[in-house]
């Protein structure tokens, strides 16, 4: 993994001083609760709407490592809603997760950021989070919210699992053990084509900025030692039309039915119900997946794809624009097709053009 950081300088010599005076003021924070954030060790799946507001928001009020994992590139329509990116990014053609890093750690140089640019999947989940104090969610489908929850259920650790669509959103802080889980919320996932996306329902970045900002605070209560100041409630925001709903989920942990806190079947953790295709949300756009453990050589893969169509390539991905469709190669063999909301022909086009 990629580490930023750079030399810590002595806050008091800086202008302004202590940069966290303001979070120490507050009193069932204080100074024991800087210093255990300034410990803690967070995990944000996903760098997108919500993940570059929590990732922003992590690194600012001093947690001591923040690690950044998100399978994407920028795109200018990201711009309208994921804070912690410009045009510039864009231009950059750089995933998500390393844009982030970098402009990060020109915000805080005593914090350690992590970027890793992957896919989160049942393959790799136990090596990205297991040195974590909190998963944070900030993905964009219920498979990966579905993995986190097995593998946190699993491994006792605390997540906050966050959501939002048109202008509504939700938010619930999972504690395994005291509170319910994703699972026993949501037993089975619904039926493709029964949930709005963003297509269909758009997106507005108020809501954005609001369920971010209440997952960050969950994580900094759990970070600096203030579990019992979380809150056990599914919250539901209705911003268009001002309402904030809490739903107390006490009784489907006392149901004593769900399938993944209660009995213990860890089904996407285990990689029984995992999928090697997703169609992008809100992106005409198709991820196909390969198995763990494959490298791509970017130089090797730019030579054969010379007489296809333009290929630019950095050290974290190749593009290729095929007639009307554009294939962004990841390192990890991961390839988005561009163009097409078709998993089909998305699939067609990998085996023809990259290969296996």
């Amino acid at each position: 993994m990629t580490t930023y950081s750079t030399s810590k300088p002595d806050p008091e010599k800086q202008p302004g001083g202590d940069r966290y005076a303001r979070q120490i003021c507050f009193a069932p924070l204080g100074a024991g609760g800087q210093q255990q954030l300034a410990a803690g060790r967070a995990l944000v799946c996903g760098c997108g709407a919500l993940g570059s507001v929590i990732a922003n928001t992590l690194v600012r009020a001093g947690v001591g490592m923040v690690r950044i994992v998100d399978r994407d590139f920028l795109e200018l329509n990201n711009l309208q809603r994921q804070v912690l990116f410009d045009e510039q990014d864009v231009a950059s053609g750089l995933p998500k997760a390393i844009a982030a890093a970098r402009k990060l750690a020109t915000v805080n140089s005593q914090v350690t950021i992590e970027p890793v640019v992957e896919d989160v999947t049942y393959a790799n989940i136990r090596t990205i989070a297991a040195d974590v104090d909190v998963i944070v969610d900030g993905t964009d489908n219920f498979e990966t919210r579905m993995l986190i929850n097995d593998f946190a259920v699993k491994a006792a650790k605390p997540w906050i699992y966050g959501g939002c669509i048109g202008a509504e959103g939700q938010t619930m802080t999972i504690i395994p053990g005291k509170t319910a889980c994703l699972g026993c919320l949501m037993p089975e996932l619904p039926p493709p084509g029964t949930t709005p996306t963003c297509d269909t329902a758009g997106i507005l970045g108020p809501v954005v900025n609001v369920i971010a900002s209440f997952e960050a605070m969950e994580a900094i209560k759990i970070l600096s030692g203030n579990l019992a100041a979380t809150n056990h409630q599914l919250t539901i925001f209705e911003m268009w039309h001002n309402r904030i709903r809490q739903l107390d989920t006490t009784k489907l942990l006392e149901a004593g039915t769900c399938l993944t806190c209660v009995k213990h079947e860890f089904r996407w953790l285990d990689g029984k119900r995992s999928s090697a295709s997703a169609i992008l949300c809100g992106r005409n756009s198709v991820q196909i997946s390969v198995p763990a453990g494959g490298k791509v050589s970017f130089p090797q893969l730019a030579k054969k794809l010379a007489s296809v169509g333009e290929v630019t390539h950095n050290p974290y991905l190749l593009r290729v624009t095929v007639g009307e469709h554009q294939l962004t190669v990841f390192a990890d063999g991961r390839t988005i097709v561009a163009g097409t909301d078709d998993v089909g022909i998305a699939r067609s086009l990998v085996a023809k053009y990259v290969g296996s």
